[in-house]
């Protein structure tokens, strides 16, 4: 796991982020080999929330990387419900907040789709194997194929085996 993305985690983690990690870094946490080149989460984007993450990462020059100009991360408690989705680039890597995860639901549901995982000693939730299928194959994506297959692999070897008598 790339030392950045272990900060740009314990920055959220430390500053009291409530998220879940979602797409292609969940699907290394559970062993899956597709590389990802950034952080996916979801989280509740109530304005406190936002603000949070907002202050944790603001010493990184998070920009906005979807829109024209790259406009700066300058959220205000006003400014907050303007948004669905945050695609952040950092002086450290891209990180993608979401509130909504196709074939899931919103922030609520995506959390009691999720399991607690330790990571450098950093309490965190990922998606379980069965929700980050279930929302990869909504996706419908060539990638997000490849991945179903490989998660579902992980998800037999890990069943475990009954005695036959």
């Amino acid at each position: 796991m790339s030392s950045d993305f272990i900060n740009l985690l314990e920055r959220l983690v430390n500053a009291g982020v409530d998220f879940v990690i979602i797409g292609g870094f969940a699907g290394v946490v559970h062993g899956c080999t597709y590389v990802t080149q950034d952080i996916d989460i979801c989280c509740d984007f109530k304005p406190d929330t936002l603000l949070a993450l907002q202050k944790a990462i603001s010493d990184l020059h998070p920009v906005h990387r979807m829109t024209p100009g790259r406009k700066g991360l300058k959220l205000t408690e006003q400014t907050c419900g303007q948004f669905k989705n945050l695609y952040l680039d950092t002086d450290i890597g891209q990180l993608d907040c979401l509130s909504f995860i196709d074939g899931l639901g919103d922030y609520g549901e995506v959390k009691q789709e999720s399991e607690l995982i330790e990571v450098e000693k950093m309490k965190m939730r990922v998606l379980s194997v069965d929700a980050l299928i279930k929302a990869k194959k909504s996706m419908n994506r060539l990638r997000d194929k490849e991945a179903v297959l490989q998660l579902e692999a992980i998800k037999k070897l890990r069943k475990p085996k009954r005695d036959i008598l």
